[in-house]
Formats: structure tokens, sequence, C-alpha cells
């Protein structure tokens, strides 16, 4: 007859020997590198709050500055119609006649349409401007990213 040799209950029911010195450098070597990620993680983190509070800031100094522009644009048109306003009251004291006056009062008329229209564009111009100044720090860290995140 061939021998068997069967198992006895304590070998069937025995745990494998753990080598703890090869845990330990497991458990060291996933705490390093999850370390690791982590540092690089916070570096890109850092760095996309640094250059988005760096955008911020330049819009807010671009907004005070366009806001400064188109206060100075209104000002400048509030006086030339003032000015041109009291020129032609000036002008009306002196009428001799109604059809001087009516020759007067459509002059202004046609000059206060002319420099409404060259008002308009100035501030149309200046307000264009003004919002590609506040605009461009923002679209220049999003294109930023989007550079990173195709590069990843």
């Amino acid at each position: 007859m061939a021998t068997k040799k069967t198992a006895t209950s304590a070998e069937m029911f025995e745990f494998p020997t753990f080598d703890m010195g090869k845990m330990t450098d497991s458990y060291r070597e996933m705490a390093d590198k999850s370390v690791n990620q982590t540092k690089e993680a916070y570096a890109k983190v850092k760095t996309v709050a640094e250059d988005a509070t760096k955008a911020i800031e330049t819009t807010l100094e671009n907004a005070q500055a366009g806001t400064v522009e188109l206060s100075l644009k209104a000002i400048d048109a509030a006086r030339g119609n003032a000015e041109h306003s009291l020129s032609h009251m000036e002008a009306l004291l002196g009428v001799k006649s109604v059809a001087q006056m009516i020759e007067l009062q459509t002059g202004f008329f046609r000059k206060q349409a002319e420099m409404m229209v060259d008002q308009s564009k100035a501030f149309q111009e200046a307000a264009r401007k003004v919002a590609e100044d506040v605009s461009k720090p923002a679209k220049t860290v999003a294109e930023k990213a989007m550079v990173e995140i195709k590069a990843a």
C-alpha cells in the first residue's frame, strides 16, 4: 500500500509566517510615495492659487484704472457740453431777430448731436479697452491652465 501523508489538524490551521521586515518596508515605501504625491499636489495647488491671486489683483487694478479713465471721459464730455451750452446762451443774448434765433438754435442742436455721437464713440472705445484690460489676466490664467491640462 501506498503511504499517504495526512495533514494534522495543526498543519491545516497553521497561519502563514509573515516577514515583518518586508511588511514594514512595504508600508514605509507606500507612505513615502503618498507623502511625495501629496507634496507634488500641494505644490501644484499652491502655484495655481498664487496665479489666481495675481490675476485677481491685476484684474482689480485694471478695473480701477478703467473706472478712472471712464470717469475722466465723462467729466470731459460734461465740460464740453457745458461750455457749448454757455457759449450758445451768450450768442442768444445778442440775437436781433427771430430768424437769427432759429438759426442759432438749429446750429446748436446740430452741434450737440455731433458732440453726442463723438462722445458715444469715445465712451464705447474706452469701455471696450477697459473690458479687454480687465478680462486679460483671467484669460491668461485660463489659457495657461488649459495648456497644463493638455500637457498632463
